[in-house]
């Protein structure tokens, strides 16, 4: 369980998928105030629905105890629009991976809430410069990348970008802390540290796979029985989603244009066939 924070925050969540679910989650669970917002309304009962299902499962493996999770649930709230968000203090965005999408998000946010809120995006892959120039105060823009699944997994990247001041960087560095996550520092760059490693060898795995040189099993096992990795790299494909390692994949190669950084092509035709890996029931695998 995270050190229950000194003071505890107004946190906004945009975005109800299984990311910022899993942030909305943490955030609670850390003693925080959660209005968890979902645009697409048709989605949000599932934003609601999968912090139950996620706490539920927390308790039947005794990782949480029920009156834990009757805690956690109540300090989350479900907000109807970005004017509900407007007396948060952190507002961190979860919305698709889709550049167009994630700006139309600030440009509310920045219509909706005092100058004074601190906004970050969960995004993996797109420069944060690109949203913080949707703002009027970029000051108080900044990247806080989670990894999936975001009440398990340890880390955090926090994200400068140009404008970002040290105020903005210190209350987001005190939030992940009282959520028990470490942090580390990267630079305003697509894919930040770990996609930046990441990508690449995902993308040569694939590309490996494509040219017949060896199949799913042996490729995943020689990096299991090999370098010891918890996962094969077609595995661990499977599990980010492979519309999401897509999109990652094409920030990286338009900021570098470096071969290593360019999307397989059997990527982008396993993601218009829908087999986008564990969610859809097959990607590399099959569910």
């Amino acid at each position: 369980m995270p050190t229950p924070p000194a003071t505890a925050l107004r946190v906004g969540v945009v975005g109800g998928g299984l990311m910022g679910s899993g942030i909305a989650e943490s955030a609670a669970r850390a003693g925080h105030e959660v209005a968890l917002f979902e645009p697409v309304e048709a989605n949000r009962a599932d934003a609601r629905g999968r912090v139950e299902a996620s706490t539920a499962r927390a308790v039947a493996a005794g990782r949480l105890a029920e009156p834990e999770r009757a805690a956690l649930l109540a300090r989350i709230t479900a907000a109807d629009g970005y004017d509900a968000l407007a007396d948060r203090e952190l507002i961190i965005e979860a919305v698709s991976e889709d550049v167009a999408v994630k700006v139309a998000c600030f440009r509310a946010l920045d219509a909706a809430v005092p100058q004074a809120t601190v906004l970050a995006s969960n995004t993996s892959s797109i420069p944060i410069a690109v949203l913080a120039g949707a703002v009027h105060a970029p000051g108080r823009v900044l990247g806080l990348h989670f990894f999936s699944p975001v009440p398990v997994m340890g880390l955090v990247e926090v994200v400068r970008a140009l404008e970002t001041d040290d105020a903005t960087i210190a209350l987001a560095e005190r939030f992940a802390a009282s959520l028990g996550k470490a942090t580390i520092a990267s630079k305003d760059r697509a894919g930040f540290i770990v996609n930046t490693l990441l990508a690449p060898y995902l993308a040569a795995a694939i590309r490996m796979l494509e040219e017949g040189f060896a199949t799913r099993e042996d490729i995943d096992a020689g990096m299991t029985l090999g370098c010891g990795h918890p996962m094969g790299p077609l595995t661990l494909c499977d599990f980010i989603g492979l519309d999401v390692l897509l999109p990652i994949c094409d920030a990286l190669f338009d900021e570098f244009r470096r071969p290593e950084y360019a999307a397989p092509p059997l990527l982008r035709r396993m993601v218009a066939a829908g087999r986008t890996g564990r969610k859809a029931g097959r990607g590399f695998y099959e569910y």
